[in-house]
């Protein structure tokens, strides 16, 4: 099936979310994909080609998500797994036994778990870097180095890394470069028109935007990494099912503002823990005092909804989670209701203390996801969680 036209990747953000060339149903006229509710279709003749022949190797309904994430990245190709991990891990099968990848030492514990602890099984070595400081970047080459994968803002201590720079550094050695935009969604950040091979997202998060689905995607920059990565879906079958990508699809139509109302509270919420005397350091790109604003400001069009603060220890971090009212305690952000997660215990739970602390995530780390509801109720929620 035919993708997206060229009319639509001309239209402005909010336009393509709504018109991305497959909300309407050619067949019936219905204002909404059909849900293809198929695990095999008919083959009128074996000799001819077809479109579609097992659902684990294609179905309308998903090519219509992957032709929607991969027109609002700007993208050649898209690709629906059934979890943000499942999407990472397939990127990461591009590898080969013997490789080596550089990596954001700050990343998400799933991420770091996988590249840790299986990865490794199978030959593959990461080096975790600082990816704030271009020389560490460049000082972790190896001769069989072939991936850098970068997560910006970080997960959970929101540092900027220079995608620009580190993806021109990359292209120089001939490095397939990778980033998680889980934070930022394609509204606020494009990475591929910033030269960023492969794009990833867990859209479980803001894309999906209402605690209701676990998907993962990912979208490439041109046709020869479209089809190894294909290769890999259809081998693994890690793929999203159809009720799934339908509901996704029906989540990112409002993304533009729900991103634009997350963030309107989150700066709120951000400057108000700065200033609070009972936190003792406030992560926020938005924040004049983050070091990383000027190159997140130049490659991003918007700071997210994601804060994260440090209450100076464990037993004041599970005080805070214990008294608020709000909030979801939980695993999990980017939803309609504010989520509150305790990384040390959720999740980077994976990562050993001493890496954790080594990379900031202390023990009285909260990372707050702001949600929808009045950014007064939340203040004054958190107020009282802070008291004692």
């Amino acid at each position: 099936m035919a993708g997206p036209t060229r009319t639509h990747a001309s239209r402005q953000f909010a336009t393509k979310l709504i018109h991305f060339g497959k909300e309407i149903d050619p067949a019936t006229g219905a204002s909404s994909t059909p849900i293809y509710q198929a695990s095999t279709f008919h083959q009128a003749d074996v000799d001819a080609n077809q479109p579609y022949d097992y659902t684990r190797s294609g179905n309308p309904t998903r090519q219509a998500l992957e032709d929607y994430i991969a027109l609002l990245e700007g993208g050649t190709r898209g690709f629906a797994f059934a979890s943000g991990m499942a999407a990472i891990s397939a990127a990461f099968m591009l590898l080969s036994a013997g490789d080596h990848v550089i990596c954001t030492e700050d990343v998400y514990g799933g991420t770091y778990r996988l590249l840790s602890t299986i990865m490794t099984r199978m030959n593959v070595e990461t080096t975790f870097v600082d990816m704030t400081d271009l020389d560490k970047v460049k000082a972790a080459l190896k001769p069989n180095t072939k991936v850098v994968y970068m997560e910006t803002p970080s997960n959970p201590t929101l540092r900027i890394t220079d995608i620009g720079a580190v993806t021109a550094w990359a292209k120089e050695h001939d490095l397939l470069t990778m980033v998680d935009n889980t934070f930022m969604t394609p509204y606020h950040q494009r990475p591929i028109e910033l030269g960023v091979d492969i794009v990833l997202h867990s859209a479980t998060k803001f894309l999906g935007g209402h605690s209701d689905v676990t998907a993962g995607l990912a979208v490439v920059a041109n046709d020869r990494i479209g089809q190894q990565m294909k290769a890999v879906q259809n081998g693994l079958g890690t793929i999203l099912g159809v009720s799934d990508s339908w509901l996704l699809m029906r989540g990112m139509k409002t993304l533009q503002n729900r991103m634009e109302a997350h963030e309107i509270s989150a700066k709120r919420l951000a400057s108000w823990l700065a200033a609070h005397p009972a936190v003792g350091r406030v992560y926020y790109p938005g924040l004049e005092s983050h070091p990383g604003r000027d190159i997140h400001e130049k490659q991003s069009l918007g700071y997210g909804a994601v804060v994260s603060f440090d209450v100076g220890s464990e037993e004041r971090a599970k005080q805070v989670l214990a008294k608020v009212q709000i909030p979801l305690v939980a695993v999990s952000l980017g939803a309609v209701e504010s989520i509150l997660s305790y990384p040390a215990m959720m999740s980077h739970a994976a990562m050993p203390r001493e890496v954790r602390l080594e990379r900031g995530i202390t023990d009285g780390l909260i990372r707050y996801s702001v949600g929808l509801e009045n950014i007064d109720d939340l203040l004054e929620d958190l107020e009282q969680a802070l008291q004692g």
